[in-house]
């Protein structure tokens, strides 16, 4: 059941950033990298004993993770967490999280890719606002306007506003409404469980890499004869990289979504690409297809 929408508390100057890691284990140097980059901004960091655990692929048990990233939740000192890696796991802990718990304690969240699991269904069960951003390990190497969009939208009362310069107007048009989605093939996976997010009444979000044109296609065609995609909004696409031509990938949305009549926009600079701005998962934006622009009406945080 989808909760009322939940704005998280703003990150602090001098904050405390926890880091939890739901997902896979990660590279030891990025991870000392993307560490500095939140360090150097003046914010404290918080690393868990857990967050260097290895089970498998998995940081950790599925019950260690989820237990952690509840612990992160709870800690007052805490004032946003970071996911450290995406991967894979993060829907493995689903089953284990205490969603009552973390609904009375918003915080932000955020990571991209595998995390997409968590920022949607957190949405889905909480009400809380995610953020589809970078994680620890992708700020070590990533460009400037990255970092920057970060802590715009976790730390300051600025508005989100993106601009797609060189992105495509598909189905044009415009619509305003919650956004929802992120990682395509995370998405997928969900679908058919009792942790499918819902996309009826929102604009969605999709983003990938390296996933051939004819996986994209059969993700797609999967969800929508599933019925993942009745009475969506709209659509926005973010960075498909390593997914075919562009060309390629609008045959294909066009073919799956062109007759839902939305209004539809590519070339986002979200998701697994050399920039990859962060964008309030839940929060109620406008999408204008044919201006190449979705914006947000109010800051995604809080002062509490």
């Amino acid at each position: 059941m989808t909760q009322e929408i939940i704005r998280p508390r703003r990150l602090l100057p001098g904050g405390t950033i926890g880091i939890a890691a739901p997902a896979s284990p990660f590279d030891q140097v990025l991870f000392g990298q993307g560490m500095a980059v939140m360090e150097s901004r003046g914010y404290q960091t918080r690393c868990p004993d857990g967050v260097y655990a290895r089970e498998r692929y998995f940081a950790g048990g599925d019950r260690q993770r989820a237990e952690l990233l509840g612990q992160l939740f709870t800690d007052p000192e805490v004032g946003a967490i970071i996911c450290a890696r995406g991967g894979f796991g993060s829907m493995r802990t689903l089953a284990h999280l205490d969603f009552d718990r973390i609904g009375q304690h918003p915080k932000v969240l955020v990571g991209f890719s595998d995390i997409t699991a968590l920022l949607n269904v957190l949405g889905d069960r909480c009400g809380l606002v995610g953020f589809h951003g970078p994680v620890v390990t992708s700020l070590a190497e990533t460009e400037a306007r990255t970092v920057g969009s970060f802590f715009d939208a976790i730390a300051s009362e600025r508005l989100v506003d993106m601009v797609a310069p060189d992105g495509r107007t598909l189905v044009p048009g415009s619509v305003t409404a919650p956004l929802a989605g992120g990682n395509l093939t995370t998405l997928c996976h969900l679908t058919g469980t009792p942790f499918s997010p819902a996309f009826a009444g929102k604009i969605l979000l999709l983003e990938d890499i390296n996933e051939a044109p004819y996986r994209i296609d059969r993700m797609l065609s999967q969800m929508r004869m599933a019925g993942c995609f009745d009475d969506v909004a709209g659509l926005v696409l973010g960075a498909f990289s390593g997914c075919g031509s562009e060309d390629d990938l609008s045959a294909i949305v066009e073919d799956i979504f062109g007759p839902m009549a939305v209004p539809i926009l590519s070339g986002l600079e979200v998701g697994h690409g050399p920039v990859n701005l962060t964008v309030p998962i839940g929060l109620t934006a406008t999408l204008d297809a044919d201006g190449k622009r979705l914006f947000f009406h109010e800051p995604a945080t809080v002062l509490v």
